[in-house]
């Protein structure tokens, strides 16, 4: 659920907040800043470079996980690799571990930077760090005192001479994960302050880092767990040198220090990141169980016929993701105007393009992806019946995705937190009793039909009622929180 920010009208404006309630809670008369409106064709080239370097920043992104897969694999063995896979599956678990602060950081900067008002956007980048660091270095703590009795073996369904590699495995790549949690929120502060081309160029820039890393390690000829630690800590690197530059020269007056720590932030932070963190937790818990129900039903050497061609169209998920990111906040201010018919035009036309990105790409890999991997790996994997169906899924999120960012921009998440609560519990029902019955292709048919009757529906309502609920006056002042004063801001 990505964020950006959002800019506003001038004058005496309502402040209208909204939470999971999906009720006003707050309408306070207050002046705003004379910020000029921003003409609609300057909005309209701005999305459009946004687009095009998230587009550009994804290609590359999307390559290295190619490259890593016939060099790695055939490095690491189909055993250890099907382990790696599950262990990345569960990293990708942890998105929740920053409990929704990070969204929550996006959505309150962004008014701020309209405002200019550096002060309270400096608590907030503050008071972020500091409340996703300490639960980060708890987790990690908790992680390695209890690695000892955690049965890794059984969590993997691995035997033989990889469980003894699970332990190291797990806990290098958690470990690197966890750590790289804060680190990510550097990312937020660019997208809020519209340091997009940067943040774009930052995140292919650690992907190919991964990928210079396992190359180097797969010709020093080291052993496959350093492959894998090379690959794992690449990201926490990278994002370090990104937050020296983006507080040392771009944004050096928003660079988090402990004294601008508040209690009133913090609170404000996890308030709002607790529906942000909830929905996380259980569309990431659902979007990434398919590599360990397979290695329970049929074993790892089934996971890496499903993850390799699986991986390949995930690509197309984040691409999607950020091509929609952008328009968050400007959502935020249609909706401030109540500008609905500019978000109709704009939903559909972005409809279009997310299903037209998932769709080309994959219609290639159904028709040739078959031979591709025959001719490029040295393990059979997937089948054309299996990228046809993980086509299917990357269509359908593409069609629903920008219905869900007008519902992120107003701040209501119950709809897809409730559509989601249905479709974690039931596609796993269906998948395990799909794979024991039909194999692993039959996982990805079985996640849409769930998703088009849970989830689907739950972001078409979710859709209209943000619409049908508008308020009739315009937006809140940007320097503002939800429920506080800016006497209760600074503290």
């Amino acid at each position: 659920m990505p964020v950006s920010d959002s800019k506003f009208g001038r004058g005496q404006q309502a402040a209208t907040a909204w939470d999971g309630s999906e009720q006003a809670v707050e309408t306070v008369e207050r002046p705003v800043p004379p910020t000029p409106a921003r003409p609609g064709p300057s909005r309209g080239r701005q999305l459009l470079s946004w687009i095009t370097t998230a587009t550009l920043s994804r290609a590359v992104s999307a390559l290295v996980p190619l490259a890593l897969i016939p060099v790695t694999l055939s490095h690491l063995g189909t055993e250890l690799y099907g382990l790696w896979t599950a262990v990345i599956a569960i990293t990708a678990m942890m998105a929740f571990a920053d409990l929704g602060v990070g969204l929550g950081l996006m959505t309150r900067l962004a008014p701020l930077r309209v405002s200019d008002d550096v002060d309270t956007a400096r608590r907030y980048i503050s008071s972020a760090y500091a409340v996703v660091s300490a639960g980060v270095l708890f987790l990690c703590g908790l992680l390695w005192l209890l690695a000892g009795v955690i049965p890794w073996s059984l969590v993997f369904n691995v035997s033989g001479p990889t469980a003894r590699d699970g332990q190291i495995v797990a806990l290098v790549c958690l470990t690197a994960a966890l750590l790289n949690i804060p680190l990510y929120l550097v990312y937020r502060v660019q997208y809020a302050y519209h340091q997009v081309v940067a943040s774009n160029a930052w995140q292919a820039a650690a992907s190919v880092a991964a990928l210079l890393a396992a190359l180097g390690a797969v010709l020093a000829d080291l052993p496959p767990i350093a492959v894998i630690a090379a690959v794992a800590v690449c990201p926490p690197l990278v994002n370090v040198i990104n937050t020296l530059w983006t507080y040392g020269w771009r944004l050096p007056q928003l660079a988090p220090r402990l004294r601008y720590v508040g209690q009133r932030t913090v609170r404000d932070l996890l308030h709002l990141g607790g529906l942000f963190f909830l929905t996380t937790l259980v569309m990431t818990l659902a979007d990434n169980a398919d590599p360990l129900i397979i290695a329970h039903v049929l074993g790892l050497a089934s996971v890496t016929a499903y993850a390799v061609p699986a991986k390949l169209l995930t690509q197309l998920g984040p691409l999607v993701m950020l091509v929609n990111q952008p328009l968050w906040p400007m959502y935020g201010e249609a909706l401030a105007r109540g500008d609905v018919s500019w978000i109709r035009r704009t939903v559909r036309r972005m409809t279009f393009v997310s299903v037209l990105i998932a769709l080309l790409p994959s219609t290639f890999l159904v028709l040739f992806g078959d031979r591709l991997f025959a001719a490029w790996l040295p393990v059979p994997v997937g089948s054309r019946s299996l990228l046809l169906g993980l086509a299917c899924w990357w269509i359908t999120m593409a069609a629903i995705s920008p219905r869900f960012m007008v519902q992120n921009a107003a701040g209501l998440l119950r709809p897809q937190l409730l559509g989601y609560s249905l479709y974690l519990p039931l596609s796993v029902l269906g998948k395990l009793y799909g794979v024991h019955r039909l194999g692993i292709s039959a996982t990805p048919y079985i996640g849409v039909a769930v998703y088009a009757l849970t989830v689907a529906p739950a972001a078409v309502y979710g859709y209209r009622r943000v619409l049908a609920t508008q308020p009739t006056t315009a937006a809140a002042a940007p320097s503002t929180l939800v429920g506080t004063s800016p006497r209760d801001v600074k503290e």
